[in-house]
């Protein structure tokens, strides 16, 4: 693929129109509505309630083909959501019904063959439907859990990633029937020439839209789904500090010494020698600790140690 102009957020969006007409859809399924002037595209998507970066990220892609975000943490997953959901219903409800009716007009509904096609064509259209629907009966919810702090379920992005793939096969056969096997003649044959490059274009979107949920929505709840494990777990330790937070007595620079020997694994002993200490200190030293702080096992002094920044927490297997 050639790859052409990288459009940024200071040019004008008539200009990104006009050198690339196919993404006025996608100016719909982003919620702009045209008649922005001689505006930038900052400007445009500031107005309209549009994250300009992720706009960027998706129209650079369908443009160029790139594929690499640095700065994956910079989308708008509530933008890109906006996205998916329009893009669904500009397909469903809108690019669907239109070749059905294209192929009605244009096939002689006489014949046992056009028949055929329209019945290859409806199979073509449930399963689009039916994985269109999936993605918003089970994707969406669970994205939208997750941007809000209350995932569901054990549900996530890879599940989906597994089963993400082309569905458009059976469009690729109706078009090869279409073209190898139906004689038209005139008006019928303008009517399927026209419906067969509706066809095409058609193909070529849905490549494009799977494309933007692999490369793009994919990693950015990958990415999410990374840090919400992170907030969780730590949310989690310092509420269950907090508890007793008022409780609890600081530990001594010694005392902490003993914590941090402890979640690192070593036995009394090897505290001891650690510390240059007598076996029988190290085990005061062990019930102070879990008097001040009413923790009493190991993992529990790991996950004091983590909050209190006495270890790192990159460094314990949770």
């Amino acid at each position: 693929m050639k790859h052409q102009k990288m459009y940024e957020a200071e040019d004008k969006m008539i200009s990104l129109i006009k050198d690339n007409y196919n993404l006025l859809q996608s100016l719909g399924s982003f919620g702009i509505n045209l008649g922005f002037g001689d505006k930038t595209v900052r400007e445009v998507c500031e107005a309209q309630g549009v994250d300009t970066y992720t706009f960027l990220a998706v129209v650079n892609f369908t443009i160029n083909g790139y594929r690499d975000f640095d700065d994956i943490d910079k989308l708008s997953v509530p933008t890109l959501m906006q996205y998916l959901k329009a893009s669904h219903e500009y397909y469903l409800d809108f690019q669907l019904p239109f070749i059905r009716k294209e192929l009605v007009d244009a096939l002689d509904e006489n014949d046992n063959l056009a028949r055929l096609i329209l019945k290859l064509y409806d199979e073509y259209a449930h399963s689009i439907r039916t994985h269109m629907k999936y993605e918003e009966r089970t994707v969406f919810p669970y994205v939208e859990g997750l941007i809000n702090n209350s995932p569901s379920g054990n549900y996530n992005i890879e599940t989906f990633s597994k089963h993400h793939g082309q569905i458009d096969h059976k469009l690729r056969e109706l078009k090869s029937i279409i073209i190898k096997y139906l004689p038209a003649n005139g008006l019928q044959n303008n009517k399927l020439t026209a419906t067969l490059y509706d066809m095409y274009n058609n193909e070529e979107w849905l490549r494009l839209h799977a494309d933007v949920e692999d490369h793009i929505f994919i990693p950015a709840i990958r990415w999410i789904e990374r840090k919400s494990k992170q907030d969780n777990v730590s949310y989690k330790i310092s509420k269950m500090l907090g508890n007793n937070g008022d409780k609890q007595e600081t530990l001594s620079d010694r005392e902490k010494d003993v914590v941090i020997a402890v979640v690192q694994g070593m036995t009394n002993k090897e505290i001891a020698d650690h510390l240059c200490i007598a076996i029988n200190t190290v085990i005061t030293h062990r019930r102070n600790i879990a008097k001040k702080l009413q923790i009493h096992s190991a993992a529990g002094l790991t996950i004091y140690a983590i909050v209190n920044n006495l270890i790192d927490i990159s460094n314990v297997k949770l």
